[in-house]
């Protein structure tokens, strides 16, 4: 099952450049998307909003870009992959622009419903991207580097855009992070290189048929059925866990920020080194690890009560990367799934099912939890024990995935 590790061959001056730059577009993509839960006590009173309609406001993203996934994918592996990411990350910039240029809910609500049509691709494309330029035995650093975007996220990101929030208006940060992406979308055009080596495979002649046959194809069901479940068991936990934290565990609210920030210090550190072992140790075993450690922190953290803010800090960590060493080798994994003729479309598709699953698990774990009247959160165990069942399903499948990896090679 190792079959995949080999020498680490150093990447080139170009190769760590489209690294840096994918992590980048990474990272403002999520950025957005993260922005909207801590900005939401700021615009709701700002365009007198109630709080179900921040949720659709919130919920409309998530939506919107799932089903731009579907819709898209199959027109993905069409086009020049580079110019498809200009596309995308243009209408992300003036869907971002929008929403720093709202003054309504109903602007806010088209704002964040354009901006999720669009965000909601270049992920797929971004992971297209990595596998056409990447070797598999390079794809464990590359997604590595890729996912530390989330980590970076929480320890850059939101800190920066609460103050320029506190200091200039909910507006700011938007407005920031269309200033920043339209820069970035200069760099793409400028230096990136054509991304079109797929277009040399034959391509069928409706894109419904290329959707159909990448829906269809039986080696893509087990990678679409192991990442629906790894996308639910943490959308699950995620929602409440803050509120957890604070009123399960005692911990005071002005603390929060800290947790996060050395979670996310943690993450960014591991991140590669995660990537590394997958490239020379291998995938799977690095997967299998990365599983056992979740099941067991997720047990140990959804049974805590009343402990000292030094042992949520490392048991939120050791959490993290946890779930970072099933994600990472997970992706570099599944990027040799599909022929490149159908890796934007799959990559699409998987994307599609993430949103979905993550809207989906929100769902599943509202109608779990309940609130106490002391604001204990309830039956947070339950949920607890949901991310493990999904994780032990998982692994069966990615080891099914696997050993039709190598059935391909052989």
């Amino acid at each position: 099952m190792t079959s995949d590790v080999t020498a680490l061959t150093p990447f080139s001056r170009y190769q760590k450049f489209v690294v840096g730059l994918l992590a980048t577009l990474q990272f403002a993509v999520i950025i957005d998307f993260m922005l909207m839960a801590p900005l939401g006590a700021m615009i709701m009173p700002a365009l007198s909003m109630s709080a179900s309609q921040f949720s659709l406001v919130v919920s409309s993203y998530a939506f919107a870009a799932g089903l731009s996934g579907l819709i898209t994918a199959g027109f993905a592996d069409r086009f020049d992959r580079k110019k498809l990411l200009l596309f995308f990350y243009g209408g992300f910039v003036l869907g971002t622009l929008w929403c720093g240029l709202a003054a309504s809910f109903e602007t806010l609500l088209l704002a964040r419903v354009v901006t999720g049509i669009f965000a909601g691709v270049i992920g797929s494309i971004v992971l297209a991207i990595a596998a056409d330029l990447f070797a598999p035995q390079s794809r464990g650093r590359v997604m590595g580097v890729l996912q530390t975007a989330f980590a970076a996220s929480q320890v850059l990101g939101l800190p920066v855009g609460l103050y320029l929030a506190n200091h200039w208006g909910w507006h700011a940060p938007f407005l920031l992070l269309a200033a920043m992406g339209a820069a970035g979308g200069l760099v793409i055009g400028l230096v990136m290189r054509p991304v079109a080596d797929h277009l040399k495979a034959p391509q069928e002649h409706s894109a419904f048929r290329h959707l159909f046959n990448t829906l269809t194809a039986p080696q893509h069901w087990a990678a679409f059925a192991a990442t629906g479940l790894l996308t639910t068991g943490g959308y699950m936990l995620m929602p409440f866990s803050s509120a957890f934290t604070v009123n399960n565990l005692g911990i005071d609210i002005t603390s929060l920020p800290t947790v996060y920030l050395l979670t996310g210090l943690c993450t960014i550190v591991a991140g590669p080194l995660i990537g590394r072992a997958s490239d020379t140790v291998g995938k799977l075993p690095v997967f299998y690890l990365g599983s056992a450690l979740t099941i067991v922190m997720v047990t140990l953290y959804t049974h805590l009560s009343n402990v000292p803010l030094p042992w949520v800090i490392l048991i939120n960590a050791a959490l993290f990367v946890g779930i970072f060493s099933r994600l990472i080798p997970f992706q570099a994994m599944v990027a040799g799934v599909p022929a490149p003729s159908h890796r934007g479309a799959f990559n699409a598709v998987s994307s599609a099912i993430q949103q979905l699953s993550g809207g989906f698990a929100s769902l599943l774990a509202g109608h779990i939890v309940m609130i106490g009247a002391d604001g204990k959160v309830l039956h947070f165990d339950v949920v607890g024990y949901c991310l493990v069942a999904t994780t032990v399903v998982a692994v069966y499948l990615v080891r099914r995935v696997q050993r039709g990896l190598l059935v391909a090679k052989a």
